[in-house]
């Protein structure tokens, strides 16, 4: 690449109120793919910030008090997934208590998840001051954050973000998934990264306008169809591609609706790594590290490019320093996928 980082930088930019309006729009002529892809797959790499929404398949136990409780007697622990009540699929934390007004103060069955393996508990529920039976434990059913799309595959409408799973924030377990979708998403203000503390996105979705529907939360990235009425996907789609060590680009949106390249080097490929921190990246763009302090949370799932091809995305960052963080190959999400 010639010339400085500012004249190279091409700015996408796209309502919110109408996500596939990133997919009318070109790969700079820098990326563009060269002519021997062959038969590579081909996706539309994206880079703008989506509202997710999440619901988990039961109820996750996120916490636990520190006195006896029907819930710490029965032996639940934290992480616990409870997908039955008396036999009874539990749906959400509304119904759960619902079913627990049901059997009130008589011992009633729990099938839970723990790890890979079903556990049958038994639960005495009680009441609490205000009369409602409980178990006393913490749950939740759902989550809602703001991530990136990686790619749309052009061909069949199906998507892939983040780069790493949805996980709780006080279990640090992957969310077991029932359903979810994707909505429209700008990027108000950023909390800029710095040493010990992870920066972020922060903007604002609309919950009331689907654009796709997820199907798979997975520990490599979410993945979904987008919805029928959002029109057809059309844009420059690029080449699969291998990563390698040297210069390449990531793909986010930093500043409101505007989708942004910035440079990056990818300074380590770990094809085996475990945890999924496949490529160690580094930001050399100044204009990136100027507006965000370099990759902060938000950015996950950005897609990596490097000549002309989408090799991977965005997952972490470095907490003791902001431009430093690391990537997934976009080979290892699409298996996921």
């Amino acid at each position: 690449m010639h010339g400085s980082p500012k004249n190279r930088k091409r700015v996408r930019r796209g309502g919110a109120a109408f996500f596939l309006a990133l997919f009318l729009l070109t790969v700079p002529a820098a990326a563009t793919p060269a002519a021997d892809s062959g038969s590579a797959r081909m996706l539309i790499p994206v880079g703008h910030t989506v509202g997710i929404k999440l619901f988990a398949r039961g109820v996750m136990v996120v916490k636990l008090p520190e006195d006896d409780t029907p819930a710490r007697e029965c032996g639940l622990k934290t992480g616990d997934v409870i997908v039955k009540c008396g036999g009874v699929s539990v749906t959400s934390t509304e119904q759960f208590q619902s079913l627990l007004q049901k059997t009130g103060e008589d011992a009633t069955d729990l099938q839970v998840r723990r790890g890979g393996e079903s556990v049958t508990l038994s639960v005495s529920p009680e009441q609490n001051e205000k009369g409602a039976y409980c178990i006393g434990a913490w749950i939740r059913d759902s989550m809602a954050g703001i991530g990136t799309i990686t790619y749309v595959d052009p061909a069949t409408s199906t998507f892939g973000a983040l780069g790493h799973g949805i996980a709780d924030t006080d279990t640090a377990q992957l969310m077991p998934f029932a359903s979810g979708s994707i909505l429209p998403s700008t990027v108000k203000a950023v909390k800029k990264g710095e040493t010990g503390s992870a920066g972020e996105l922060r903007g604002d979705f609309d919950l009331e306008t689907d654009l796709g529907q997820l199907y798979a939360n997975t520990s490599c990235g979410i993945f979904g169809t987008l919805t029928e009425d959002c029109g057809a996907v059309a844009g420059k789609a690029v080449p699969v591609g291998t990563a390698r060590t040297g210069p390449a680009v990531i793909r986010s949106n930093v500043r409101g609706d505007k989708v942004e390249e910035f440079d990056i080097q990818i300074t380590r490929v770990i094809e085996d790594a475990a945890d999924g921190r496949q490529l160690v990246l580094s930001v050399t763009d100044p204009d990136l590290i100027e507006a965000t302090g370099g990759i902060v949370q938000g950015m996950s799932g950005s897609p990596i490019l490097q000549d002309g091809r989408l090799v991977g995305a965005v997952t972490h960052v470095l907490l003791n320093d902001a431009t430093k963080g690391y990537g997934i190959l976009i080979e290892t999400m699409l298996d996921a996928a």
